[in-house]
């Protein structure tokens, strides 16, 4: 039996606006990742958006 590999899980972050929450840079990382920036956005009040990264994004 072969084990197919899978693809690991990435997600976009995009850093929003203070004032009016338009994207202001984006960033994509693997699942490991999200934790600690949202870790970090959040000790600074840094509003962050959060999705699934589309397979074309990297």
């Amino acid at each position: 039996m072969t084990r197919r590999r899978e693809k690991p899980l990435r997600f976009e972050i995009m850093r929003l606006d203070d004032v009016d929450g338009t994207p202001v840079d984006t960033t994509v990382v693997d699942a490991a990742s999200v934790k600690q920036i949202v870790q970090q956005a959040a000790a600074v009040g840094q509003r962050l958006w959060i999705r699934p990264a589309d397979s074309s994004v990297s």
